[in-house]
């Protein structure tokens, strides 16, 4: 797998074992096309029973492995025809993704993430809907993903529209959503897009409060995290250093 996810079986040998006894060998060789191909010990995607293995912390580590990779330019060059065949007939995502749609910040590579890894939700803002919530419940109810992960970055166009009360057809409605997360906004300095400290830290809230509001409107994502099923956390990415800071999060035990 040319993915952080499998990068947990190089990285912990523990979890090493419970992979290769699962694959059956210490070289696992994966047929895609017709061509056998080697894969370093671990396989081009995981299946359910591995990805069911995984632990949420496993898996925000696992993201946070891959953005390291991704920040020193230690990604190797992805296999991804290879993981289109592997998951033509099922997937098995581990964790979806609510992300702005800035052209800068994409989930999957700065995270090092492949092909069938996460469900990724776009939208300006990194907001939350009746439709993103049915998604993500899809997502981990359904399907299996057992993190949420709500991602913000600096220099939000988002939510610099909303700092300075943009209209603009439904952009208008959307800016709105992320009013509250202004307001909500301590902060000792100018209070305007001009300022990227003041940006940043309003996005940072609005990361907060949509976590807040997944928790708050979804009864099927706020029981699966309740008994530790599910793990629900922010994070921002900083489109200087191209790192991604988990915010603090709940523990589920």
């Amino acid at each position: 797998m040319n993915n952080s996810i499998g990068r947990l079986v190089e990285r912990r040998p523990s979890d090493r074992r419970r992979f290769l006894t699962i694959l059956g060998s210490a070289t696992v060789v994966g047929s895609v096309g017709g061509v056998l191909e080697p894969r370093l010990g671990y396989a081009i995607t995981l299946t359910k029973a591995q990805r069911d293995e995984l632990t949420p912390d496993e898996i925000i580590a696992l993201m946070k492995q891959g953005n390291e990779r991704f920040r020193k330019g230690g990604m190797p060059t992805p296999n991804f025809i290879a993981q289109q065949k592997a998951t033509a007939n099922d997937q098995h995502p581990v964790a979806v993704i609510l992300s702005c749609i800035d052209s800068r910040a994409p989930a999957e590579l700065i995270m090092d993430l492949g092909i069938e890894d996460i469900f990724n939700s776009r939208v300006a803002g990194n907001i939350s809907n009746d439709d993103i919530l049915g998604s993500m419940e899809f997502a981990c109810k359904v399907a299996g993903a057992k993190v949420v992960l709500v991602m913000g970055h600096t220099s939000c166009g988002a939510i610099k529209g909303a700092i300075d009360g943009v209209k603009l057809g439904n952009l208008t409605g959307l800016l709105a959503k992320i009013r509250p997360a202004v307001e909500a906004t301590a902060f000792n300095g100018d209070r305007s897009s001009k300022n990227l400290a003041f940006v940043d830290a309003v996005a940072a809230r609005n990361v907060e409060l949509t976590i807040k509001s997944i928790r708050g409107n979804s009864a099927v994502l706020r029981d699966l995290e309740s008994t530790s099923a599910l793990k629900i956390v922010g994070a921002m990415y900083n489109l200087q250093t191209a790192t991604v800071d988990f915010l603090g999060s709940r523990s589920t035990g």
